[in-house]
């Protein structure tokens, strides 16, 4: 009997330490966690149908779109870093290069991207373009188009829109774009756009929202309707590789928010990054505009 349990010994200890290893490499990888939700009320007719988020760099003021072609900023209250409340500073219409408000075919603004200038772009969803936008006046002008943004179906155009911290503009469609599995990842640089990587589509999940973090990560908003309410997931993506890496940060059940569409990231003083996620209500009374924080621990 001895000798037997001489031998597993061994074994024991093997599976000991592969266990702790196992254990060690879950617990590492990295985690959202909720630290702030409330839902957010205006009566006016205009709010409503957020699609694209900006925040500043100290986390208490949004620059928003809606998906009919306004434009607003808030300030966010605070208290212990969680978002308490919420107080609308301004809004106004988008408008065009002759400061006329934009046409029902161009209102459907979705992504909103501002650089570390303070320049503003929004993408746009049924006619499919990117543009400039003076966040004082409303005014735009657009960015020279791309061939593909052509091919891309009505109402599955540029959902999402991020900046990197080098300066290029990145996109992304809803769309598979002409290859099954994958939608591209389109960037402008140089004055000119360029399909650089394709993203794998994996389940019924869908790019709605895109922002990058201070080390130039992809964090991506994704979403997906099921018979018991909307679905998110939220995937961090390695733009140094291609094929490109997606890991797989939060994914949640039906319901447990409402159409999550709009996301953007901050460093709050401890070096913690921040994700903010806005909801568009598709101005329904069965669906509210709800904001929620999450801290990402690693």
């Amino acid at each position: 009997m001895q000798s037997g349990v001489g031998q597993l010994k061994p074994l024991f200890y093997a599976f000991t330490i592969a266990w702790a290893c196992l254990a060690q490499s879950v617990c590492a990888q990295p985690r959202l966690t909720v630290e702030s939700s409330l839902v957010w009320t205006d009566s006016a007719k205009w709010f409503g149908g957020f699609s694209g988020a900006e925040i500043s760099t100290d986390g208490t003021i949004l620059t928003l779109i809606t998906d009919r072609g306004n434009v607003a900023r808030a300030q966010l209250h605070r208290a212990v870093g969680k978002i308490k409340g919420v107080e609308l500073r301004w809004h106004q219409s988008i408008r065009d290069a002759n400061e006329v408000p934009l046409k029902p075919q161009f209102r459907d603004t979705e992504g909103l991207a501002i650089s570390a200038d303070g320049q503003a772009y929004v993408s746009s969803e049924t006619r499919v373009h990117v543009i400039k936008l003076d966040l004082l006046t409303g005014k735009t002008v657009p960015l020279p188009t791309h061939p593909d943004f052509a091919l891309l179906r009505k109402n599955k155009g540029l959902e999402a829109l991020a900046i990197h911290p080098d300066g290029r503009i990145f996109t992304l469609s809803e769309s598979r774009g002409g290859q099954s599995g994958t939608t591209p990842i389109t960037v402008f640089s140089d004055g000119q756009w360029k399909v650089t990587h394709r993203l794998p589509l994996s389940g019924p999940f869908r790019p709605v929202g895109a922002d990058f973090d201070s080390a130039g990560r992809l964090y991506l908003l994704e979403r997906t309707l099921s018979p018991l309410g909307f679905r998110s997931r939220i995937r961090r993506i390695d733009l140094n590789r291609n094929p490109v890496i997606a890991e797989t940060l939060m994914t949640t059940s039906p319901g447990v928010f409402d159409n999550l569409e709009a996301l953007t990231v901050w460093t709050d003083k401890s070096g913690a990054t921040r994700l903010v996620l806005i909801s568009d209500d598709n101005f329904l009374p069965v669906q509210v505009t709800q904001i929620v924080e999450l801290l990402l621990t690693e």
